[in-house]
């Protein structure tokens, strides 16, 4: 049996926030500089790179269902998120290395092997992780809380996972390059972060009074309309953010002539976003949390849409843009998380089952979809453009007007579509906490139960 959840505290929430700043110094490299590190590096051409990594994270969207659907049917004593969790870091921590720190003659078959691995990995090793988190707390604003202390030191990775790279340099001729240096303290912190929190931070017992058949499971998935709606919101945001993400050292580097300050610009945005997560829990306390997101999304597509007028040398400018835009960050990393262990709670109440694994999985699988099609959709219209991506200053007035209009004006009718969907969304406070009544009321008489269909509830009163 897996040990009662003891009070949080503040070391606790330290604890259990601690991994997820390795855990983020390794995903913002994977999403973000390896596509230019091999593209400008190892020459890898932008139309090539661009469907091996769609190929990579395609693969990897494949194990995320095998994975939450393992994660909550796996019950060790240790616990079923914390016992996966430890089980994946080795496999992570590993390929980490081997993607980060690539021999000089690397090339396609290379990164799409290693990439897999790291990949599946990561997947491993995040869903069991972020599930845990959403189990800590029951309560709408415990979440949120849980949420602000993971997000901050996913911030904290993120920018440790900008400076290692931009102060060492990303040249592979380099020894020991930037790159490397993050696979290597990805590969030392992982395992020393991942200890601590499982030996400091018990795993809540399990609340499910029976088990559910995959087939059941899926019936109850689809049913859940509160999670589809929140899932295609966050889709098109996450769609919106991958954009510019995939797109941010281009920019700079060629749209504002300033590739000296790739690596400052970015680290604005990430502290920034670090001190937009604490405000962001303050708004969701104020109006809800899904209303403090709708006006955090509708102030990025505000502010954002003015770094489609920049040009070369505007570097100030973009930088109250950065600055801005990366307060609103906290907004997009704390609450929809929240919200999505909130919604969980609608399938625990009429499935009989906690099954936060497999919706956890499915949230993952929106993330990579959303990169995934970022990636795919505009390397090739770059290269179309005629865009050169290994010389720097070379791309002609066309090719770059396409990359500003891809950069800053494309991601904001994505972010306005999530803001029409998540408006009214019925799962507030009152309704939350309703949902937990319910499943504390039940419990007992759920594991006698024999009834076969599920019902759920009305969430919208």
């Amino acid at each position: 049996m897996t040990n009662s959840l003891r009070p949080i505290g503040l070391g606790r929430y330290i604890a259990y926030a601690l991994p997820a700043i390795p855990i983020a110094a390794l995903t913002l490299p994977l999403y973000m500089i390896v596509p230019t590190f091999y593209s400008e590096v190892t020459g890898i051409s932008l139309a090539t790179l661009g469907s091996v990594l769609l190929l990579i994270r395609l693969f990897d969207a494949a194990s995320d269902p095998i994975i939450g659907w393992f994660s909550d049917r796996y019950s060790p004593a240790f616990g079923r998120r914390r016992s996966l969790f430890v089980l994946s870091i080795p496999v992570t921590a590993t390929a980490a290395l081997m993607v980060f720190w690539p021999p000089t003659d690397a090339g396609v078959y290379y990164l799409f092997s290693w990439g897999v691995v790291l990949s599946v990995g990561h997947t491993a090793t995040i869903l069991p992780y972020t599930a845990w988190g959403a189990e800590l707390a029951t309560d709408y604003k415990g979440r949120s809380t849980v949420a602000a202390f993971r997000e901050s030191a996913t911030l904290a990775g993120t920018l440790l996972a900008i400076v290692l790279p931009f102060a060492v340099g990303l040249d592979l001729t380099l020894t020991f390059h930037g790159l490397a240096a993050v696979g290597v303290v990805v590969a030392v912190l992982l395992p020393v972060a991942g200890l601590i929190a499982v030996w400091c931070v018990a795993e809540p017992r399990n609340r499910s009074t029976r088990s559910v058949t995959l087939m059941k499971g899926v019936q109850a998935l689809i049913g859940n309309h509160a999670f589809l709606r929140l899932l295609l919101a966050f889709v098109l945001n996450g769609l919106a953010n991958a954009i510019p993400a995939t797109l941010f050292l281009y920019f700079v580097s060629d749209r504002l002539d300033a590739p000296s300050m790739r690596g400052p610009l970015l680290f604005l945005y990430f502290i920034c976003g670090i001190v937009g997560v604490p405000l962001a829990a303050w708004a969701a306390k104020i109006v809800g949390k899904h209303r403090a997101w709708c006006y955090a999304m509708g102030v990025a597509c505000l502010v954002f849409a003015f770094s489609g007028f920049l040009d070369r040398g505007d570097v100030g400018p973009f930088a109250a843009i950065c600055g801005f835009t990366g307060l609103l960050l906290g907004f997009d990393l704390a609450l929809p998380a929240s919200i999505q262990a909130d919604v969980v709670d609608i399938d625990t109440a009429t499935s009989g089952s906690q099954r936060t694994g497999i919706y956890f999985a499915a949230w993952s699988l929106a993330t990579k979809f959303s990169l995934a099609l970022a990636v795919g959709l505009v390397f090739p219209i770059l290269q179309w453009s005629g865009f050169h991506a290994q010389a720097q200053g070379q791309s002609g007035a066309f090719a770059l007007h396409v990359l500003s209009t891809l950069y800053a004006w494309l991601p904001i009718a994505f972010k306005l579509a999530a803001i029409g969907i998540m408006w009214n969304f019925p799962l507030d406070e009152a309704a939350q906490h309703k949902l937990r009544q319910n499943i504390e009321r039940s419990q007992k008489s759920r594991s006698s139960s024999k009834t076969e269909r599920f019902a759920y509830p009305d969430v919208s009163e």
